[in-house]
């Protein structure tokens, strides 16, 4: 019997568009981590430095953002659409459950898919537009006579939040289930997984989603876990107190710059003076 919904697009290639920008977001998501891991360089430089390259580039950087959008509104829309084709070659008497076959990744790819979607959205409202916390857009950092964006003290703000660590920390685990997955799926789809190498990339599929996931991790852990250590890896503490501070003086509508001061120890970091042209910035 003809199907009565006949596909505009053909399986295969759904299934091709689907896998290449799931591809895309792979090596995303490894760049993204690594510029992530920069936190852990010993200073705020480094991961500001690599911030202020990025925004350099202009024009360019929101060509790529917009490539980016373009893949993943691709990836939803071909994963919706397979979904819902292999529910129609099911049929409603389909009744054998061979779910209990497959991995708990690809039953909750549709709906770890969505969890990570909503994530996105309040993980870019947070650190890419700064609308939670809008004292964000003025924190700079000085080096050598340059203001840079802090990103450096942003990120030890935002992860200070306990609810929003374990939120984070969650989505990224289901980024990773997804991972784990979809990149098995990828290499089968494009013919590269065959019977003589489907467990060796079953097995790497897994360790890029954990390495990913530890990766990524590794941040908001280390800040909670500096927030409440007498010996914290992150100066957690005296950016939060001066943030903090500063927010309290601090106006959207005559935004002043706040400027950190990461030589303060945590407990005088709330009596400092101000830094010269800038609110002084204690605490958040």
């Amino acid at each position: 019997m003809s199907d009565p919904h006949p596909a505009r697009i053909p399986s295969l290639v759904k299934k091709y568009l689907m896998a290449v920008s799931g591809f895309v977001f792979t090596l995303f998501v490894l760049g993204h981590m690594l510029g992530n891991l920069q936190i852990f360089a010993g200073s705020p430089g480094p991961i500001n430095r690599y911030s202020d390259f990025l925004h350099s580039l202009g024009e360019l950087l929101w060509l790529v953002r917009l490539f980016l959008i373009g893949c993943l509104v691709v990836h939803v829309w071909m994963a919706i659409l397979l979904t819902r084709e292999n529910r129609r070659a099911r049929g409603p008497g389909y009744v054998k459950d061979v779910t209990v076959q497959a991995s708990l990744a690809s039953r909750t790819m549709i709906w770890s898919g969505g969890v990570i979607f909503a994530f996105l959205i309040i993980h870019l409202a947070d650190y890419t537009l700064q609308t939670t916390h809008p004292i964000f857009k003025s924190l700079e950092y000085v080096e050598n006579g340059r203001r840079l964006h802090d990103v450096y003290a942003m990120v030890l703000v935002g992860f200070s939040n306990p609810a929003f660590a374990a939120f984070y920390v969650f989505a990224v685990g289901l980024l990773c289930l997804h991972l784990s997955h979809g990149v098995s799926s990828m290499f089968q789809t494009l013919g590269v997984r065959n019977e003589k190498w489907r467990g060796w990339l079953n097995h790497a599929a897994i360790a890029y989603g954990l390495l990913i996931f530890l990766g990524f991790v590794s941040v908001p852990v280390s800040v909670q876990m500096s927030l409440h250590s007498a010996r914290p890896l992150l100066p957690v503490q005296t950016v939060l107190s001066q943030v903090e501070t500063a927010n309290k003086a601090w106006s959207a509508d005559t935004p002043t710059p706040v400027v950190v001061n990461y030589f303060l120890p945590a407990d005088n970091a709330s009596t400092s003076a101000p830094a010269p042209s800038a609110t002084s910035v204690k605490g958040f």
